[in-house]
């Protein structure tokens, strides 16, 4: 009589198989019953995400992500992590969504699913004012500062005919230093705020001109588990809405001081 249960159970989870057993809920549903959507970001990426005075984790990612909660009524909740494991840190369900100002590439197309793009950057790289590199070639068997994850690293990482002794870092403020204190002659980031550290903090650090360097212009995307298509639409939704009614520009002027969609 086991045996033959036993067999029945088997047949109709074959049977379940066959037809298509009942897919998982949407993300969307998680969110909407806890009433807030968990959010993450490195919190070491001025002016996108920071820790500010009070210990308060703001910036334009930041800004975006709580205008995002906000239009699918529910409440932000902002979360830091290592960039190195966000991606990990997303597929474990410690957050809902990376907004941090995370390329769109094909390789992270594979684990991830995006919202966006919103907004375009490319990568730059960094000499100090006083230094005399002007080219890539000038380069050479120099020492390179990226942040540990970034697809920059990867691309570094590529140059193997560059010679260059790579450092990583955890992330935009202890590359300045490193850069500014000599411990790196170059630095290998996102122009952006690169730029916005440039102007608003005065460093003496200028963006070497290389108008045909690799990775010059890049979709950045919100990031978000796979399989899951009524949180991605209902995130592209309030990311839509804040686009039109004039929040987005707002939130980029405040923290880039341009319109960078």
């Amino acid at each position: 009589m086991m045996k033959q249960m036993a067999l029945a159970a088997a047949g109709l989870a074959v049977s379940a198989l066959a037809l298509g057993a009942p897919a998982m809920a949407d993300d969307l549903a998680a969110v909407k019953e806890a009433g807030e959507l968990r959010i993450a970001s490195s919190g070491a990426y001025p002016p996108f995400s920071l820790v500010n005075d009070q210990n308060e984790v703001v910036g334009f990612d930041v800004s975006i992500g709580k205008a995002i909660a906000e239009r699918m009524g529910v409440e932000p909740v902002v979360t830091t992590t290592a960039w190195d494991g966000i991606i990990a840190g997303l597929l474990a369900n410690k957050y809902d969504t990376i907004i941090g100002s995370m390329s769109i590439t094909p390789e992270r197309e594979k684990a991830v699913d995006f919202v966006g793009p919103y907004y375009h950057a490319g990568r730059a790289i960094f000499v100090t004012e006083d230094s005399d590199v002007e080219t890539l070639e000038d380069l050479q068997d120099a020492t390179i500062g990226v942040t540990l994850g970034e697809t920059h690293e990867k691309w570094a990482r590529e140059q193997s005919d560059m010679g260059w002794d790579l450092r990583t870092y955890k992330g935009l403020p202890e590359l300045l230093l490193e850069l500014e204190n000599g411990r790196i002659e170059a630095m290998v980031i996102d122009s952006i705020p690169g730029r916005v550290a440039i102007t608003k903090e005065g460093r003496p650090i200028r963006e070497l001109e290389l108008p045909d360097l690799e990775g010059g212009s890049v979709e950045v995307g919100i990031a978000i588990r796979k399989d899951n298509p009524e949180l991605k639409a209902a995130m592209q939704e309030a990311l839509d809405a804040i686009m039109e009614d004039g929040t987005y520009e707002d939130i980029a002027m405040e923290w880039v001081g341009a319109d960078i969609r």
